[in-house]
């Protein structure tokens, strides 16, 4: 690609390229593209009108990497969108079985003009002035030029109906999965630990919204090592080692463009990424480990890792138990009992390897000693570990920290090893400082809405019933009574669901239909509810609207629905009877507060 002395602009439709900054500018102003986005949209630009077929294109954007064709689709289809062309206006042409054209007609300039580009945009004209006055824009000089299609829109905010596309890079003579996402300065790869499978990240919404949050100040870089996931799967007698797993990591950075990133390994990526550094520092710009460890078989001088017997536990019951929730009441016992959590984590295992690629990686990862690579490390370190979590004992992390000069350590309260299960807030907001040197912090949205608590009476006067199988399928109910009162269910604190409504007469008949399906089941239940502003941060509801409700809950009898006053009022009219149960005082909450009873049997709209 050719090197341009000075400042030199392509211009073409709405769009200009500063070649020497390296900038697309549109409209707008700078219009976000990766570095072989750019490189892509360059070389065409340059050869506006010429058919480049797709060998020659490779070379010139991936000029020292071996990556496969889908590579190149998909910066082409990248540029389109960002370009906005479609149909026959299209700006780049695709001609079947050959290559691309890049069809729209291009001017230079240069230095010389110091041009300053004013737009009107019309249907197929645009207006260039090269000297920014008020004569300059009362008699602009118009340019003619090739019409822009308008047919299709911007491409659509990322969401989970939409996770990023699969892509592949070539290390060695194996295909590495990976995906991109976000569009921030800051390139960081993600290195989850154990088994993994890109695309079931995203079926999990903990999971989901962890990697989200991590785009939100970052372009995100995330794979399957080889032998898991979407990756080649790889003889059981050829799984990575951790040198080729670097390998593998720079095959991802050099097929995205990306010359230097920050690293983040979870639990057995730590170890990896930490070679990575010692070893490319100059492709690292920070490392951050989260739960992570420097040797997995104890000895004296680490006497915090499973002995060789526990580890020989662990490897007999993958072999015996793959295809179900092997290890999550250690790695997430917050969730371990939840059926839809369990059943994810169950498929997200079996995705990501057979149960022998599992065992022969488990047992490849019980061999991993970094101690003598961690003094080595240069780059700015952040280690982050949970005080009680009980797969990797927080002396291991510790010991991680204390190995590394001048690294920070982060020790966090929580029991789940996983980073997205529990408090990933506490985690992230670390990772984030620790990357960008700033804070994430929510604005509340104050709403007004009406908080539903419900409360499973003691089960130990029944110690004969199946208690937990019972308390699960109410659970399960709980949801589709929410769902179908057209409520938000927000949170779940052991077995007291809060939920709001944007209407009280629906969340009293929710209560109550939740309430008698619990008696059905044998199970007493008692509800609150109260109705007032609510502070929306990030999916969580705070403010003293939810209080009130907890406490009117804990006031309610067995089976009893029970509302305030607010809640009362609201609902006049709705057909709702209610008992008065007179005036109770509400702990941390002043003055006295009247309450009623609902009537049982409050029939479903």
């Amino acid at each position: 690609m050719r090197k341009v002395q000075g400042k030199h602009f392509y211009v073409f439709g709405v769009f200009r390229i500063d070649v020497t900054d390296r900038v697309l500018l549109g409209e707008k102003g700078p219009v976000p593209l990766t570095p072989k986005a750019f490189d892509l949209l360059l070389f065409l630009v340059e050869n506006s009108g010429r058919l480049l077929d797709k060998e020659e294109l490779m070379k010139e954007v991936w000029p020292d990497s071996f990556v496969e064709e889908n590579n190149l689709a998909q910066n082409i289809s990248t540029l389109r969108k960002v370009l906005g062309a479609s149909g026959g206006g299209k700006l780049i042409e695709t001609v079947p079985k050959r290559g691309y054209r890049f069809s729209a007609e291009v001017s230079e300039t240069g230095d010389e003009a110091e041009e300053l580009v004013v737009r009107e945009r019309t249907r197929s004209r645009i207006i260039i002035s090269e000297d920014f006055d008020e004569a300059s824009l009362k008699a602009p000089a118009v340019v003619d030029l090739l019409p822009i299609s308008t047919s299709e829109p911007p491409p659509a905010p990322f969401g989970l109906e939409r996770p990023p596309e699969t892509m592949y890079a070539r290390s060695g003579d194996v295909n590495i999965a990976y995906q991109v996402i976000g569009d921030a300065p800051l390139d960081l790869v993600f290195v989850m630990g154990w088994v993994s499978h890109l695309e079931y990240f995203w079926r999990e919404p903990s999971f989901a919204r962890f990697l989200m949050r991590l785009a939100s100040f970052s372009r995100l870089i995330l794979f399957d090592k080889r032998g898991t996931g979407l990756s080649d799967r790889v003889p059981i007698n050829e799984l990575p080692t951790l040198e080729q797993r670097m390998d593998d990591v720079r095959a991802v950075m050099d097929a995205v463009g990306s010359e230097r990133a920050a690293l983040c390994g979870v639990s057995e990526g730590g170890p990896m990424c930490s070679l990575f550094a010692a070893t490319y520092p100059e492709k690292t710009l920070a490392l951050v480990m989260i739960g992570t460890y420097a040797k997995r078989i104890r000895d004296e001088d680490y006497p915090w890792a499973p002995t060789p017997e526990h580890r020989q536990q662990f490897f007999d019951e993958m072999r015996e138990q793959w295809g179900g929730p092997v290890g999550l009441e250690e790695r997430a016992p917050s969730v371990a009992n939840d059926p839809q959590f369990r059943e994810w984590w169950a498929t997200y295992l079996r995705m990501g390897a057979s149960p022998g690629a599992a065992v022969a990686l488990t047992q490849m990862n019980a061999e991993i000693d970094v101690r003598q690579v961690l003094p080595s490390i240069r780059v700015p370190t952040l280690v982050i570990h949970r005080s009680e979590d009980l797969c990797l004992k927080v002396e291991e992390g510790r010991y991680v920290a204390n190995k590394i000069p001048g690294a920070r350590y982060v020790e966090l309260p929580g029991r789940d090893h996983l980073p997205f299960v529990g408090d990933q807030d506490g985690i992230l907001d670390e990772v984030e400082e620790f990357l960008t040197g700033v804070r994430h912090t929510l604005e509340p949205d104050r709403v007004l809405a009406t908080v539903l608590f419900t409360q499973v009476i003691d089960t130990k006067q029944h110690p004969d019933r199946d208690w937990k199988a019972l308390i699960e399928r109410l659970r399960a109910h709980v949801h589709k009574e929410i769902e179908w009162f057209r409520g938000r269910d927000i949170d779940m604190i052991g077995d007291r669901p809060l939920a709001i409504f944007d209407g009280p007469a629906r969340a009293i008949r929710c209560a109550s239909a939740i309430s008698e399906y619990a008696s059905r089941l044998g199970v007493s239940l008692k509800a609150g509810l109260h109705t007032g502003e609510c502070d929306m941060v990030d999916g969580k509801v705070g403010g003293i609207a939810p209080e009130i409700g907890a406490q009117v809950a804990m006031k309610a009898a067995p089976d009893e629905v029970l509302v305030s006053s607010t809640v009362k009022d609201l609902v006049a009219g709705s057909g709702i009877r209610f008992e008065d149960r007179g005036a109770h005082q509400l702990a941390g909450i002043p003055g006295d507060w009247r309450l009623f009873a609902v009537e049982r049997r409050v029939a479903r709209p």
